[in-house]
């Protein structure tokens, strides 16, 4: 067993409050620790709850085939016809994500150890609050959202309207950053109540707003670079050697399975942004080698 206790952040005081400086390149190496010291039970989790439902879905829905010359609006109802049948798919792989995050917390973090069956049966009740959490924060923004643009519309002005439209998004993007660790807050604080969740990350968070902004953008761009490189020399491989139905599905296989993995790190990134965020009196991680 391995205790990854150290907490290498620097702290500030603002306001009368001691605000806790996210250290990304702690985070990272953290997080890094975290998956390689589970990685054997992470795997088995991640191609349950991340590789088969997202393989699943590329292969049974297929994206739609666009006619060439198509105009804008024949080819916005094609779309939108499209994703409207496959979202009740989507739907359910994006519940299975969710568990299998929560799952994954649970490994990373839990004290005692639990078994796989122990941790995927936490995830399944932990997914509820979750879902409530992400459903109050997008009634309250799109609620928002809709007031704030209708009220700006009614000017008449266009470039009002617009302005509003981009101070909208700005605003989401800014929510969406600091309600990012609800996630590692019901599974490691054992947060049942979805509203205590959402408080708690938006206390977290609190100062750390554009660190936790870098820090997943730098991460997603390394991501994009590795998962483009590898694509193209897939497709250049399966081009030469395969066709049809059996070089997507093949195509579709090696993207979920990049996919799976990059998921995987980015839930151990939240939860090593959660416990270095929590301070001293914050929960330990336990990460454990098999």
């Amino acid at each position: 067993m391995w205790n990854l206790s150290a907490r290498p952040t620097e702290s500030v005081h603002r306001k009368g409050r001691i605000v806790i400086r996210l250290d990304s390149s702690a985070a990272w190496a953290l997080a890094t620790r975290l998956v390689s010291a589970n990685r054997d039970v992470l795997a088995a989790i991640a191609g349950v709850f991340f590789l088969l439902p997202t393989l699943a879905f590329a292969i049974l829905v297929p994206e739609p085939q666009i006619p060439a010359g198509l105009p804008p609006r024949e080819m916005m109802t094609l779309l939108g016809d499209a994703y409207g049948r496959a979202m009740p798919f989507l739907l359910l792989v994006s519940v299975l994500q969710i568990t299998g995050t929560l799952t994954v917390l649970v490994v990373m973090t839990a004290h005692d150890r639990p078994t796989v069956a122990q941790a995927i049966r936490r995830g399944f009740v932990m997914t509820g609050p979750y879902l409530l959490a992400q459903l109050l924060i997008g009634l309250t923004l799109g609620g928002a959202f809709v007031l704030f643009v209708s009220l700006m519309s009614l000017t008449g002005v266009q470039a009002l309207a617009a302005a509003a439209v981009l101070m909208i998004f700005a605003v989401m993007v800014y929510c969406g950053l600091r309600v990012m660790l609800i996630a590692p807050v019901i599974a490691t604080e054992n947060l049942r109540n979805p509203v205590a969740a959402i408080r708690r990350s938006w206390a977290l968070t609190r100062g750390n707003t554009a660190r936790i902004g870098v820090f997943l953008t730098l991460a997603g761009l390394v991501f994009f670079v590795i998962y483009g490189l590898i694509m193209m020399l897939v497709g250049v491989v399966l081009v030469l050697t395969t066709g049809g139905e059996l070089q997507r599905a093949l195509g579709a296989a090696v993207s979920s399975a990049i996919t799976s993995g990059a998921m995987v790190y980015l839930t151990a990134m939240l939860a090593a942004m959660h416990h270095l965020l929590s301070g001293p009196t914050g929960p330990e991680i336990i990460a454990t080698f098999e």
